[in-house]
């Protein structure tokens, strides 16, 4: 008789040797520093503080590292979820969007003891193409506008960036080509004191970490039908989102991974999410 996925977790973790400490360090890096502008531009979307796309950033990816059944996979804030929750958060307020948060979390975890993750086995290879490109044109799309009107030295700053992306990892990949854009224009700009817009411009950075609560709403029928239709499409899109990512990351790796835990880990994820602030 097969043993449920939900406590697995614990038995599975693996103290990593030297060299993967170092793959994993790295890779942690980048995506911590990729997070931070794309979670400060997803909060605006969905017109909150950039503090509450930062902290679900942050309490999302610590939860699914352990919850979550897709290893090289990383959730947090997204587009897709900021322009679902945008009508609620600018309409009732933020408290509503964490109470949404959480109830989406819950109905994650339910879709997932049903089984909806085995039906991504019927997904059609065209639906995956259509995605994935579709993801890459929504990426840049988001950053043409801090390509205009800008002063011109952003220009040459991206086109290096963009030269370094593609033709390190020609030469080496002992270091993420990424991260040495990051860290190379970074400190090109400071000690040259090269003025161009900053992460700091896209809104206050928190200097505190979250902090746990219950989201402050009438605990009323009321309050729940407000809720439920977001709380509905933040399941669905999150879990579809993250599944068809997940399958995406199968074919590259050529590797397996749990769909089942991944839903139920992005679930409780977001219900921790929910009580910490975050969207």
């Amino acid at each position: 008789m097969s043993r449920p996925a939900f406590p697995r977790f614990l038995s599975e973790i693996r103290i990593p040797g030297p060299r993967a400490l170092r793959t994993e360090a790295l890779a942690g890096l980048v995506v911590a520093l990729a997070l931070i502008p794309e979670a400060i531009a997803f909060s605006i979307i969905a017109g909150v503080d950039p503090k509450v796309g930062l902290y679900a950033s942050f309490t999302m990816a610590v939860v699914i590292a352990f919850c979550g059944g897709r290893p090289a996979m990383i959730t947090a804030a997204t587009g897709a979820i900021a322009l679902v929750v945008a009508p609620l958060s600018r309409e009732y307020g933020v408290e509503y969007l964490l109470a949404a948060v959480v109830l989406g979390g819950v109905l994650q975890v339910l879709l997932a003891v049903t089984g909806f993750a085995r039906l991504m086995r019927f997904l059609p290879r065209s639906v995956m193409v259509g995605f994935v490109n579709a993801l890459a044109i929504l990426i840049f799309t988001s950053q043409l506008p801090h390509l205009i009107d800008v002063p011109w030295p952003v220009y040459a700053l991206t086109a290096v960036g963009l030269a370094v992306m593609v033709g390190l990892p020609r030469l080496t990949k002992a270091v993420p080509a990424p991260l040495v854009a990051i860290v190379l224009l970074t400190c090109f700009t400071v000690f040259a004191a090269v003025t161009v817009p900053t992460v700091g411009d896209q809104g206050e950075l928190p200097d505190t970490l979250p902090v746990l609560g219950i989201p402050l709403v009438p605990f009323t029928v009321e309050t729940l039908l407000i809720i439920a239709p977001s709380a509905l499409a933040i399941a669905l899109v999150g879990l579809i989102e993250s599944l068809m990512t997940a399958k995406l990351v199968d074919g590259i790796t050529d590797t397996h991974s749990d769909k089942t835990r991944e839903s139920w880990g992005q679930g409780v994820a977001n219900v921790v999410t929910g009580f910490f602030g975050g969207m």
